[in-house]
């Protein structure tokens, strides 16, 4: 193989990347380099799985009231004007239910990682966990399910929650008796049992058009937690001045945090593709696939 037909190298990479993006500054071209090279702990954001537990994956739904206090950064301006980005990215719809079958129902709003680890009541209610929950007769089944329902029997509404990035599963909003409830609808389920309350439902889904304006105008990277205390990443971000604002939003501890840099400025967009080029995950490609 001749050299002109050997693969690009990173710097000629670079210096293309750096061409069409128009950071022409030497400056600029000096993050892209420098960024690209970090050797950072990235990992790939977390597949969503069959879970039972509303908390395990990304809090999404926080977005729509998501308070500005929640996004960190040296500067105010440019954490509303990210805030303002990121509220756009959900949309959410409240139904008022005359009748909702609970039967439908495969998924808690509160729980714990052990519970977080079955993919349906079923899974659930055979565990350790869910052994003191007995239920053979229909009077069992009132019993249990008005432990978590306290006004079952009555026709209370009942509130429900479900996300388009967790498919069609739903969600019981209640923070109690999580075990008494799984159980009771899991055996309402295997006996063919109808079961119906009014019904409080809010849904959320992402918005097209919000994730193409959050993509239009900011890079948005994983970060692991431990490039915050690497002194290579720290003073590229600190020591040029960079406009940044950092979001915790996938819930689990050791989770990736979000890095937002807006792509009006230059140095901004110089680092985020520099990190990109090193390995950080797109979190906007990442949702898009949600």
């Amino acid at each position: 193989m001749s050299l002109s037909e050997q693969p690009s190298t990173l710097s000629s990479r670079i210096g293309a990347l750096a061409q069409r993006l128009g950071l022409i500054g030497r400056g600029q071209r000096q993050i892209l380099e420098r960024a690209s090279q970090l050797r950072l702990p990235f990992n790939p954001l977390p597949h969503l799985r069959a879970s039972i537990c509303w908390q395990d994956g990304p809090q999404l739904h926080r977005l729509i009231d998501l308070p500005r206090s929640a996004l960190s950064g040296p500067v105010q301006e440019d954490k509303a004007q990210a805030h303002a980005m990121l509220v756009g990215v959900i949309e959410a719809h409240e139904q008022q239910l005359a009748s909702f079958d609970l039967r439908m129902i495969d998924g808690l709003s509160t729980c714990n990682p052990l519970q977080a680890n079955h993919a349906s009541f079923e899974a659930f209610a055979a565990s350790e966990p869910c052994r003191q929950v007995r239920i053979i007769s229909y009077k069992d089944f009132v019993k249990s399910i008005s432990q978590a329902l306290p006004r079952f029997l009555a026709g209370e509404r009942i509130t429900l929650r479900q996300a388009s990035w967790r498919g069609d599963r739903v969600f019981w909003a209640g923070e109690h008796h999580s075990e008494a409830f799984a159980c009771a609808i899991a055996y309402a389920r295997r006996r063919e049992l109808e079961v119906n309350l009014p019904a409080e439902l809010s849904s959320y889904r992402l918005s097209e058009q919000g994730l193409s304006n959050l993509q239009q105008h900011y890079h948005v990277l994983g970060m692991p937690n431990a490039a915050w205390s690497d002194p290579a990443f720290m003073a590229l971000l600190l020591d040029n001045g960079l406009p940044y604002s950092r979001l915790s939003l996938m819930g689990a501890p050791g989770s990736p945090e979000f890095l937002l840099l807006p792509k009006h400025s230059s140095e901004a967009t110089a680092l985020g593709e520099g990190l990109r080029l090193a390995g950080a995950p797109d979190v906007v490609g990442y949702l898009q696939q949600l």
